[in-house]
């Protein structure tokens, strides 16, 4: 029997409605004016047979007829999405990551040839910003991101729990004698001193920070490139432990105190209708398993 399917236009309208919350701007994203995004709706609403939204001043919301069928319809499009993807790369397919610099950098450069000699069929191409990727508009499959694990419409899998202390180079910590103290740092040059990982460190110690609002901001846009900095002597930097730990290892950065502050977790994120995807699925797979993560670390 031939598959009973409603206009595609009309899907396509209603997925866009729903992730957006406005017919608005689901037409401002298909290019479409409103008046036809509300014609699809009502001809696919027609065809279902039941309202798919409550219309409500400067938004709609999904009914629940409307809510039961959004995952299905998100899903079958990140299936097409996929089957599209294949046929232009090849039998694996290219996988998109977005990701911050030094994690990128720091942790996943070095590791990420074991997932493709794992995968050889599937290409990675890796895009570092520190925006947050809007997946319905850019070609990435996934991102890691740093934050609470909450992002709507998002499958979201712990990582990597953020604990970030000071450090600095050995030999300018011996420019002054030691670090004995953490108000002993405030001696030094503060790289990012506006960085509010900075206040969060001093207040955990008990020490007050009052001279970071006198210091010069010297912000080097990420961890990175500020541990570089610190290697070289410029200062000393507020640091994601986990993810500096062969410079630590080698001692060209020292972490004079254990003391940690918590900051953002670290997460894998993909839209939740793409989780089958056999690409983000065999990515997801190999980076829970190398951080020692259990499969059901998720931030629902």
């Amino acid at each position: 029997m031939p598959l009973q399917l409603p206009p595609l236009t009309a899907i396509r309208v209603f997925e866009a409605a729903a992730r957006q919350g406005s017919f608005t701007k689901a037409a401002a994203e298909l290019g479409m004016t409103q008046a036809a995004v509300s014609y699809q709706i009502k001809l696919l609403e027609e065809r279902v047979g039941a309202p798919l939204f409550l219309r409500k001043p400067r938004q709609v919301v999904l009914t629940e007829v409307g809510s039961r069928m959004v995952p299905m319809v998100t899903e079958a499009f990140g299936l097409l999405s996929e089957a599209y993807q294949v046929a232009r790369a090849g039998s694996g397919g290219t996988l998109g990551i977005s990701t911050v610099h030094t994690f990128a950098s720091n942790w996943l450069a070095p590791r990420i040839g074991s997932f493709q000699l794992r995968h050889p069929n599937i290409a990675v191409r890796l895009d570092t910003s520190s925006y947050l990727v809007d997946f319905s508009r850019e070609e990435m499959d996934i991102g890691i991101r740093s934050g609470s694990g909450k992002w709507p419409g998002l499958a979201t899998h712990f990582l990597l729990r953020s604990q970030f202390s000071p450090m600095l180079s050995p030999r300018l910590a011996e420019s002054i004698g030691g670090i004995k103290e953490p108000a002993d740092l405030l001696k030094l040059r503060i790289l990012n001193p506006a960085d509010i990982w900075w206040k969060d460190w001093f207040a955990k110690a008990n020490v007050p920070a009052d001279a970071l609002d006198r210091m010069p901001d010297t912000s080097l846009g990420s961890q990175a490139a500020e541990a570089n900095a610190a290697i070289a002597g410029q200062g000393v930097s507020v640091l994601t432990t986990a993810l500096f730990t062969a410079e630590l290892a080698e001692g060209r950065l020292i972490q004079p105190f254990e003391l940690t502050a918590h900051g953002g977790d670290y997460w894998l994120v993909y839209p939740e209708g793409r989780r089958n995807v056999p690409k983000i699925r065999a990515f997801r797979e190999w980076i829970m398993a190398e951080l020692n993560c259990p499969t059901d670390a998720t931030g629902d």
